[in-house]
């Protein structure tokens, strides 16, 4: 019974649509057979003949009604038994014809949402503008969830404008003043009568106002990679990893970190400058959170199992499993009250799982034996 009571649960709507019509088409046919059980008795009955016995003896006319009307029951009693005998089958016809005609009509019913679903599937930031449902039919309710559905839809496009114009605005709003403030405190640096104390000062302006681009800049991308692809090329992640580390081999030299890559063709589409800017975060993330001496970063790129990977190790401190998720939480850090903040924004590995999940891929990190951390990106293969 407990299974019963389950069953329910466990069927799509369509076929819980063709079973109820089904049945109520079963039920129907049912009574149907009922009536024309009752129907067949009470018709025999109307039109069996009276008997005329005439003159015979009375002994003798009442053997012969009784045989008459006996007749008459056994006659009722065979024509049932006979239409009973011949109902099985076409119940059994009715009830195959009343499932195949159930879920012909719970399809036809179904058939908006279909049609609701598969627009709903192919809509995109970029399709917003002109994609709608325009749902053709009678004022009834699901014509009336159509157009409750294009509304929303309306109403996304509108948001999705907004941001689309504020990051762009903030683009040009943030950096400005401090491009201006960097450019400013650069001059007063190089003047050469300008106090020591001043150029003290000015450097550590300058070293806050570098951490500030960096920050609007990251936050910047986030909002850029949480939003629907604009560009999708064909591309190797090869290429991606290798301009990434070229860029990153400066920043790990100064740190004394050495980098080891064994990357193999991988082709995908995609956004190349969003890729390369995940994986230039990732590896600046395993340079930054090294050991002091003698760090090393591993990075490798590929195929596995029809799937492309991106894969970067660290030696580095001891990371606890439980705190691995968090990391790519927006400003979270590891250990964050005995990390130095100057070291980042706490936006990279954010930027790196909104890219990825933007090109239709997942990231996962688990702690590397011995210190540090294994990051993988795996995305969709072209």
């Amino acid at each position: 019974m407990e299974r019963v009571k389950e069953l329910p649960g466990k069927l799509s709507i369509r076929w819980r649509l063709t079973i109820a019509y089904g049945a109520l088409f079963f039920v129907a046919a049912g009574v149907l057979l009922v009536s024309m059980y009752v129907i067949v008795g009470t018709a025999i009955n109307s039109v069996w003949p009276p008997l005329d016995t005439g003159d015979i003896d009375a002994i003798d006319a009442a053997i012969i009604h009784a045989r008459w009307y006996n007749a008459k029951d056994q006659t009722v009693a065979n024509a049932r038994d006979a239409l009973l005998q011949s109902s099985y089958l076409a119940l059994a016809g009715v009830g195959i014809l009343a499932v195949m005609l159930g879920y012909f009509v719970a399809d036809r019913a179904m058939r908006p949402v279909s049609q609701m679903t598969a627009t709903a599937k192919k809509l995109s930031e970029s399709t917003l503008a002109h994609q709608r449902i325009d749902l053709v039919g009678p004022d009834d309710e699901l014509k009336e969830l159509g157009d409750t559905f294009d509304a929303m839809l309306t109403r996304l496009n509108l948001a999705f404008d907004t941001q689309r114009r504020f990051v762009a605005n903030a683009s040009h709003e943030l950096r400005t003043p401090l491009t201006i403030n960097r450019t400013v405190l650069e001059i007063a640096l190089s003047d050469p009568e300008a106090s020591q104390d001043l150029k003290a000062l000015g450097r550590t302006l300058l070293e806050v106002n570098a951490r500030n681009e960096k920050l609007i800049e990251g936050l910047l991308l986030l909002a850029r990679s949480e939003r629907e692809l604009a560009v999708r090329k064909p591309l190797d992640v090869k290429d991606v990893a290798q301009t990434a580390v070229e860029q990153v081999t400066p920043f790990a030299e100064d740190n004394g970190v050495t980098i080891t890559t064994e990357l193999v063709s991988a082709p995908t589409i995609g956004d190349p400058v969003l890729l390369e800017r995940s994986v230039s975060n990732l590896l600046e993330n395993a340079v930054k959170y090294n050991i002091p001496e003698n760090g090393k970063v591993w990075i490798r790129t590929g195929m596995v199992d029809g799937a492309l990977v991106v894969q970067v190790a660290n030696t580095g401190q001891h990371v606890p499993a439980y705190e691995v998720n968090s990391l790519f939480e927006p400003f979270r850090r590891l250990h964050a009250d005995r990390v130095e903040s100057a070291k980042g924004s706490g936006l990279g590995l954010s930027i790196v799982r909104a890219v990825v999940q933007a090109h239709g891929g997942n990231v996962t990190a688990v702690p590397r034996e011995g210190g540090g951390l294994v990051v993988t990106i795996r995305l969709p293969s072209r």
